[in-house]
């Protein structure tokens, strides 16, 4: 029993952390505490348990075999205690909150639109803070704890990251009309002698696009390489210049008339787009809830025909 006065249940969470994260400051992230508080927890641990807990090698903090030990009992102990007090629940209406989340500029045109007008239905407290970054960045950012959620394309995740697919998406070709044969689009061969406008936070061959033309070895000219969608329809405006963009970049943009939509003359291996988080939210109820919101405006969103 005098050990047990020695520790109460904020400890055990703080405890929790640091076996999960293996990382002070990631530990801080996830308690939503000062990373001072969480150093001061882990000394009172160590004490308690006469212990290092965690040993720092390489540069690294690791587990030492006392810490192993105790993960699953505490992962049983702190889950016994779950159902005993049962699950906070989460009030949209009345939360006060803000989420972090990183997308791209096709995510962002994709998702913010309809996740805002919600937002201030539901949950006028709730405040999003968005970012942009390579897929590597991002993933990065989840593990760090410095964002709450992910959207974009993620074919290799590490174990400590979830994913849900949203939708599957596919490609489609937009010039200029008077550049383009009277009802047609262009042929592969016509396609490929054409300058292309790519839209990627970086230049390189690591999109769906020309993965797939590397793939029959082929290569297309890239004649401009932008970060974002905004300018991209005025700049193929009146040029010969091709842009090759996901469909849903078009949904709920006002075509310009000198525009016109056509299929790609090669097949493109469509994507998943999916939202990714770090297992250490899946006990959050408001981050559940947030996923489960975002899920649903992409089942209703609107897919974008040929048709302009």
């Amino acid at each position: 029993m005098d050990d047990l006065r020695r520790i109460d249940l904020n400890l055990l969470l703080t405890l929790h952390a640091l076996l999960s994260e293996q990382h002070v400051s990631r530990a801080a992230v996830r308690l939503h505490r000062s990373q001072p508080a969480v150093s001061h927890a882990l000394a009172q641990l160590r004490d308690i348990f006469a212990d290092p807990l965690l040993v720092r090698r390489g540069g690294r903090l690791h587990l030492s075999s006392r810490a192993q030990a105790l993960r699953e009992p505490l992962e049983q102990a702190l889950a016994q205690l779950d159902g005993l007090l049962g699950s906070p629940r989460f009030e949209p209406n009345r939360a006060r909150r803000t989420f972090r989340l990183a997308m791209s500029d096709y995510g962002a045109r994709v998702v913010l639109p309809g996740l805002m007008r919600k937002l201030r239905e539901q949950a006028p407290g709730i405040d999003l803070v968005v970012s942009q970054g390579s897929r590597e960045a991002m993933i990065g950012q989840l593990i760090d704890g410095e964002v709450d959620l992910a959207l974009g394309v993620f074919p290799d995740l590490p174990s400590e990251v979830q994913v849900q697919v949203l939708f599957e998406e596919s490609f489609i070709c937009l010039a200029d009309r008077h550049s383009l044969p009277a009802r047609t689009g262009l042929s592969l061969a016509q396609w490929l002698a054409r300058p292309h406008v790519l839209v990627a936070v970086r230049p390189g061959i690591d999109n769906e696009i020309d993965l797939a033309l590397q793939a029959s070895g082929q290569g297309r000219r890239i004649a401009l390489t932008l970060p974002h969608w905004g300018v991209a329809q005025g700049v193929i405006s009146g040029t010969d210049l091709i842009l090759t963009v996901a469909r849903r970049s078009l949904a709920g943009t006002r075509l310009d008339p000198g525009l016109r939509c056509f299929a790609p003359p090669l097949p493109i291996a469509p994507f998943a787009f999916t939202q990714a988080w770090h297992t250490r939210r899946e006990g959050d109820a408001g981050h559940r809830w947030l996923r489960e919101l975002i899920r649903t405006l992409c089942d209703e969103h609107d897919v974008p025909s040929l048709a302009s």
